[in-house]
């Protein structure tokens, strides 16, 4: 099983890391896959200034709650590594207004500015090359993080799983939107590992397809059964008996468990209740907002209607996400188990 590295902390010999230890004095990138790109090609992006990390996220290269966090945690870093300061008080200025920035990239998943907050308040050298190694090993002390949560949430999740189960998912919530081996597919990966396999049918997921493009590829090509589906035929395959049990991911939960996710996910999890089947959130601790009391209150990134139109004058509606009620809500898949309350 062949699961896809998403991204990466590349120094300036080549070498990809994951983990703190390695040296900040030279200059490195932000290693990612360009998932605008798959999967009719898989290119690697090399990326070291705030305007192309910005743009990275902006644009979806990197997608994904938890991989967007880390990419631009490490991408704080290696743009802190350019940074021509004279003092460290000037530095740490720099870092704080590219922090911002980066920041201001995507609303809704709140690993953004999670990660970014936790690298900044991380600096506390009283030199530049200090300040630098501690951004560094922050950045990828969250990536190891991640990587270990996701094997946790992976080992919670694959519990609820049963030989030959059907398993509906939306959108990408896998390796590529993570470090590691992602959330909601992590008990798929988990289950694989454990030695019994299940039949996942994938949401295409319109308007971008990341269920048809990204979800399905990743899959396919780390040997996992897996069927797309229109996201409009979901309904339609669970009263046909198909699915079992349906497992999507989360850009960022209240703190009474109403969860925002791609949009679609909300009448999902309407069909999955209608028709008696298990719907459970997987997520990190991290993507948890407890200063937003509910759903209402979590920002909704509005798209550019250019995605979705198809005739000439036509008004467009165009928002990214959609938030699902938790009393719809099954259960949360997390690193610390499968939890009904969070």
């Amino acid at each position: 099983m062949a699961i896809p590295v998403t991204l990466s902390y590349m120094d300036s010999e080549g070498r990809q890391h994951f983990s703190p230890g390695v040296s900040a004095a030279k200059g490195g990138v932000l290693d990612i896959i360009d998932q605008t790109l798959l999967p009719r090609e898989q290119k690697r992006l090399k990326l070291e200034t705030p305007e192309a990390v910005y743009e990275a996220i902006k644009q979806l290269r990197v997608r994904g709650a938890p991989a967007i966090g880390c990419s631009a945690a490490i991408g704080l870093a290696v743009c802190a590594q350019r940074f021509e300061s004279s003092s460290p008080q000037e530095h740490l200025q720099k870092i704080e207004a590219c922090a911002a920035y980066l920041d201001s990239s995507r609303p809704t998943a709140v690993n953004l500015s999670w990660a970014l907050k936790r690298c900044a308040a991380a600096v506390t050298g009283k030199d530049i090359a200090e300040m630098n190694q501690q951004l560094l090993d922050e950045a990828l002390r969250i990536t190891s993080e991640d990587i270990e949560l996701c094997r946790a949430i992976g080992k919670a999740g694959a519990a609820l799983l049963k030989p030959g189960m059907g398993v509906l998912t939306h959108c990408n919530a896998g390796a590529l939107a993570t470090a590691g081996m992602g959330t909601a597919l992590a008990p798929i990966y988990a289950a694989m590992e454990s030695g019994f396999k299940v039949k996942v049918y994938s949401d295409e997921t319109r308007p971008l397809l990341q269920g048809a493009r990204l979800t399905a590829w990743e899959l396919a090509v780390s040997g996992v059964d897996v069927t797309t589906i229109c996201d409009s035929m979901a309904a339609q395959v669970m009263r046909e008996g198909k699915v079992g049990i349906v497992i999507v991911g989360a850009d960022r939960v209240a703190a009474n468990g109403d969860t925002a996710n791609k949009i679609g996910t909300y009448q999902l999890a309407i069909a999955a209740k209608y028709h008696k089947i298990p719907f459970y959130v997987a997520l990190p601790f991290s993507t948890i907002d407890r200063t937003i009391a509910d759903g209402s209150q979590i920002p909704i990134e509005q798209r550019n209607g250019d995605e979705i139109t198809h005739c000439k004058g036509a008004k467009v509606y165009n928002p990214a996400f959609d938030v699902t009620p938790r009393e719809l809500i099954t259960g949360f898949i997390t690193e610390r188990g499968i939890l009904t309350e969070i």
